[in-house]
């Protein structure tokens, strides 16, 4: 009979401890959602003034909506479409393999530890999977370099995997991505070859490739895929609870997208493209110096956002894109500031200013080849940052204009509502905490109005680790009136929402 050691012992206690309390946690939030409740009296709402909770209905009705359809085709995809494409694939037995698999890692700036594992976690993928593989470090600094021969003499992998250590200036994970698609391009690949493109932080779970190569030869019209991410947080318990929340958020929609095999994004942290595809000279381009041209602030470079770069790249060229829920990484996060209100307005900048800048030109390439539902969330993007805030914004005035109870009844709500949205996230796999309900409310929030600045920046771009800056080499007068004419827009959109809000709230019918 097996007996359990003191570490197993030690793992359950803390198990039990965690689950109490995320079970004293909601019911804290219970207790608070009811409390509110208990505040509002029997009749809390203006007869006279219907039309306001009429409007403002009608559009929580439709974002909910989406949303509502966004689950059911992830539950479709997750429970039933994806299972049959599995089962199709691990059939094709060794007629899936690929010729030859590379890892390509890049890696500038993170901690040795880290490194270390994620270094780890690719040889040991490469032996395991049982492809010839060449993994291709594409690094900065030489102590990284010295870890990965350290850590490719300990393996000592068999002949068929080689290791190709691609030195490059610090000026970019874009300018490291390009070297190391060269380095791939001069094997010159066949067609069934894969390039597994990795994040320095990206740790690669056992079994990944082969399940990615299965469902490529599964899917020959999908040029690329990405996988399922958790993630380990550096950081505080509530800092924990809100990059797990953003993760569980992107399973769901990432599984609806899938159903149609064109999800919106190649996470940069790891995602897996056929080799003929990043060997050509326009896909390495298009990563290596990717812009856009603004109506009016001209030529604006990408500085981040290489995964939505390679996206666009495949897209254009008509191909689909894929996602495997039973693949996954685990991605180390560094905050790159201990408060959660720093950190999630400095990274919550840089994703919604790469998806912003992509939204233009990938509606552009028009419902042929997108697909009427993709055509369509890409056209959302555009509404949702002034949704996000209508309920607010008007209950807010409301409550000043009318009576306190609508913000109070408002509040009821977005608790309600979240709390219904947790258990949707809990429904796709994914654990949900009890923190999640306010941070799916600060996330809206926040995120709206980072959104709405950014529209009107979006040639304000930043690292969270790298120093790389953008050079515009423009002269003081385009300077200026480029800042100026951008604080100017959004001064005047905010305005006219405000006042499309208030009128709204205050709108006084005509016939009594």
């Amino acid at each position: 009979m097996s007996q359990s050691s003191p570490a197993d012992a030690l793992q359950s206690d803390a198990s039990w401890q965690s689950l109490f309390r995320d079970l004293a946690g909601w019911l804290l939030l219970l207790a608070a959602i009811f409390g509110l409740a208990l505040l509002l009296p029997g009749f809390t709402f203006d007869p006279s003034q219907s039309h306001f909770l009429i409007a403002v209905g009608v559009v929580g009705l439709w974002r909910y909506a989406l949303r509502a359809v966004h689950f059911v085709r992830a539950m479709w995809f997750l429970y039933v479409a994806y299972p049959r494409m599995r089962e199709r694939a691990i059939k094709a037995g060794a007629a899936s393999d690929p010729s030859h698999a590379y890892f390509m890692v890049t890696s500038f700036r993170i901690d040795v530890e880290t490194t270390a594992r994620v270094y780890r976690a690719i040889i040991e993928q490469a032996i395991d999977c049982g492809y010839r593989s060449t993994v291709v470090a594409s690094i900065v600094e030489y102590g990284d370099e010295l870890l990965m021969r350290a850590l490719w003499d300990t393996y000592q992998p068999p002949d068929r995997i080689t290791l190709k250590i691609v030195r490059i200036p610090g000026t970019g994970k874009r300018d490291g991505l390009a070297h190391g698609f060269r380095a791939i391009a001069r094997d010159c690949p066949d067609h069934r070859a894969l390039v597994a493109v990795i994040d320095g932080d990206s740790v690669l779970v056992p079994g990944m490739m082969q399940k990615c190569a299965q469902m490529f030869h599964q899917l020959p019209d999908v040029g690329a895929m990405t996988t399922n991410e958790f993630c380990t947080v550096l950081g505080s318990k509530l800092m924990s609870e809100w990059h797990k929340l953003r993760f569980a958020e992107r399973h769901l929609n990432m599984c609806s997208m899938a159903l149609s095999r064109r999800v919106l994004t190649l996470t940069g942290r790891m995602s897996v493209f056929r080799a003929n595809i990043v060997t050509q000279h326009s896909f390495i381009s298009d990563v290596e110096n990717d812009s856009i041209l603004h109506w009016r602030l001209g030529r604006v470079k990408f500085l981040t956002g290489d995964d939505k770069s390679s996206w666009y790249s495949v897209v254009k060229h008509g191909w689909r894109t894929f996602y495997l829920p039973d693949a996954a990484i685990q991605t180390i996060e560094h905050p790159p500031n201990p408060s959660l209100w720093k950190s999630s307005r400095t990274l919550m900048f840089r994703w919604y200013g790469n998806s912003l800048r992509q939204n233009g030109r990938a509606r552009e390439l028009g419902p042929s080849r997108l697909g009427w539902f993709t055509y369509y969330v890409l056209q959302d993007q555009r509404v949702q940052m002034w949704t996000g805030l209508l309920g607010l914004l008007a209950s807010l005035l409301a409550s000043i204009h009318y009576n306190f109870n609508y913000l109070i009844a408002f509040l009821v709500w977005i608790a309600i509502t979240r709390c219904l949205m947790c258990v949707m996230l809990m429904v796709a796999g994914h654990r949900v905490g009890p923190m999640y309900p306010p941070l799916m409310y600060y996330n809206q929030i926040l995120g709206s109005v980072i959104k709405i600045i950014v529209f009107f920046f979006p040639d304000r771009q930043s690292w969270t680790r790298q120093k790389t800056t953008l050079t515009k080499h423009l002269d003081p007068f385009h300077a200026r009136f480029n800042t100026l004419s951008s604080r100017i827009m959004l001064f005047s959109a905010c305005s006219v929402f405000a006042a499309v809000v208030m009128t709204i709230v205050t709108f006084k019918s005509p016939f009594g």
